[in-house]
């Protein structure tokens, strides 16, 4: 058997098995993981995609503790989250890094799509920024950002806005409170680690956006679609009657064969 590709999420391996792999292989292999990753106390096997805007995926128990729940690490910060319910990469580690390592002192970040608060937690532990809000629509990902939160002790430092980025974007251009909180109309830096979704939500970000206002926009392409996708962004500034100057292009992992992030 080929080996197949996994992930590991702290306590739980999550294997991308061939088509056609007989349940005797799986299951050797998976007991293979445990014997040799003592860390390893799961080994679920993916059997379908993310989907929609929640980003949500389907998984399998092939062998060890019968859990989806996992208690990852990564930048002197520790997620828990369940793997079913939430979306959560950990190959974007590195990219969470060096996202907080250009954030400013002082700096007000907005994280859009934040999930469990992977993005505003490791800005919040390796960057000097002043407070970062983060984002989501998914009620069970909120819970276990809340969670997450207490457990990096950054309550007061990561705030929640909890619910659709469209709707919050507008509450606070109309100066409210959200979840008893006032927020700024606008912040220094916006972080988009969006889903793979026909909105770009420029829109809301351009809202939130001041003179000098840094975003980091993620999107998805071939390699000959980037062009594309830079004019787009062009497009929507000059469609919402914003400024802006491409800083940067760059790869952030390949998603598919020849497709990146």
């Amino acid at each position: 058997m080929k080996k197949p590709s996994f992930d590991i999420f702290g306590n739980i391996a999550l294997v991308k098995f061939k088509e056609k792999t007989s349940v005797k292989d799986k299951r050797r292999f998976a007991d293979g993981l445990l014997k040799n990753n003592k860390s390893i106390k799961t080994v679920l096997e993916k059997t379908g995609k993310f989907k929609g805007r929640l980003r949500k995926q389907q998984t399998k128990l092939i062998a060890g503790e019968k859990t989806k729940e996992a208690l990852y690490k990564e930048n002197n910060c520790v997620f828990r989250f369940n793997i079913d319910s939430v979306y959560f990469s950990p190959r974007l580690g590195n990219e969470r890094k060096e996202i907080a390592q250009k954030i400013k002192k002082g700096d007000s970040v907005l994280v859009m799509f934040a999930g469990v608060a992977p993005y505003p937690i490791v800005i919040a532990k390796n960057s000097g920024a002043s407070k970062i809000y983060s984002n989501e629509i998914n009620k069970e990902a909120n819970k276990y950002a809340e969670m997450n939160i207490a457990l990096n002790n950054v309550k007061g430092k990561v705030i929640l806005l909890k619910g659709d980025i469209k709707n919050i974007a507008n509450k606070i251009k109309r100066g409210l409170t959200i979840n008893n909180d006032k927020v700024p109309a606008n912040f220094d830096v916006i972080v988009m680690p969006r889903p793979q979704l026909k909105d770009s939500f420029l829109r809301e970000a351009f809202m939130l956006s001041k003179k000098g206002t840094r975003i980091f926009y993620y999107d998805f392409c071939k390699e000959e679609e980037i062009k594309g996708a830079v004019n787009k962004i062009k497009q929507e500034a000059i469609k919402y009657k914003k400024r802006v100057k491409i800083l940067n292009i760059k790869k952030a992992g390949e998603i598919a064969p020849y497709k990146y992030r």
